[in-house]
């Protein structure tokens, strides 16, 4: 079994306390976010066959990581680097600290753990394509040489994304578009050329129509690369949890609405404020990331879709 920690909230930046108690216990629990139900996952080495984790700001976890490390236990690092302004990302890292990161990991790990995503990519008068292009081609230069792969995919707008953005636009004085797939392709073809030009290959995540000539789909919970990392075969079924994936079977042990970060286009916060709330309640010595006693609300359909990194 293949353990994502997680797409749905950043266990990394904020939970790293509780995945290691979680880790030495040998299980954690888990609510289903569509009906409550409860299950237990099971951490111990001879369940895991490797982790995936997914962070913007990993420095809180390095501990953990090598925990792991020592554990024998295969792990790959998906860390998102973005560099959108305030307005955008309330309270993200600043995209060089995670350059660093991305560096010190290759470095420590070596070159296959770690996956840089530039995703979602989302256009505004703040960030338009041309600004994409600058700001990819930067932290393109600072990841050089320590990641072969760079993620992206387009913000899609839901309901709830679509509110939220709304929401930031008013209070911090820009709009958003959602542009046609021409120009999506037109965007991925550039920042194709620049990342090529790093060394890097770009895939695409979760996005089938917009592909191009040179830009692959993304398989973000990929068997190859963990097999690398790890420098040993790891197998898993080919099981996404969507249609439009490549990603092969896993578990995820995050829970929605509980990332503090404060990213205004994120599928997987409803409520900065409710995210907050639950990050202060959180209690790393509980069985779960988020007690069911708290009555966690089933999310709409549509922001069980998309990965926060």
């Amino acid at each position: 079994m293949i353990v994502s920690a997680s797409y749905k909230t950043d266990i990394p930046a904020f939970y790293g306390a509780w995945f290691l108690n979680r880790l030495r216990a040998g299980y954690c629990k888990m609510v289903n976010p569509y009906g409550g139900q409860v299950s237990t996952v099971r951490l111990d080495g001879d369940s895991v066959d490797g982790f995936v984790f997914w962070t913007r700001n990993l420095e809180p976890f390095l501990g953990a990581l090598e925990e792991v490390g020592k554990r024998d236990l295969a792990f790959i690092v998906h860390l998102t680097a973005t560099g959108y302004p305030r307005a955008l990302d309330y309270a993200t890292i600043a995209p060089k600290r995670a350059a660093e990161q991305g560096r010190l990991i290759a470095a420590t790990y070596g070159a296959r753990v770690a996956v840089w995503r530039y995703d979602p990519i989302v256009i505004t008068s703040l960030t338009p394509p041309e600004w994409h292009l600058d700001n990819f081609r930067r932290l393109a230069g600072r990841l050089t040489g320590a990641v072969d792969e760079v993620v992206v995919s387009f913000a899609q707008i839901y309901r709830k994304t679509g509110r939220n953005m709304a929401a930031a636009s008013r209070a911090f004085d820009f709009s958003w578009s959602d542009p046609e797939i021409a120009e999506k392709q037109d965007l991925l073809a550039a920042l194709n050329e620049i990342a090529g030009g790093h060394g890097m290959k770009l895939t695409l995540c979760g996005q089938p129509k917009l592909l191009i000539p040179g830009v692959a789909e993304s398989s973000c919970i990929d068997v190859g690369r963990l097999s690398d990392a790890a420098g040993r075969h790891i197998s898993a079924p080919g099981k996404p949890h969507r249609d439009c994936c490549r990603c092969f079977a896993s578990k995820d042990i995050g829970a929605y609405d509980t990332c503090p970060h404060g990213c205004v286009y994120c599928y997987g916060v409803n409520s900065r404020t409710t995210a907050k709330r639950r990050y202060a309640g959180h209690d790393p010595q509980s069985e779960f990331l988020f007690e069911p006693a708290l009555k966690v609300a089933p999310a709409p359909k549509d922001t069980l879709q998309g990965r926060l990194f």
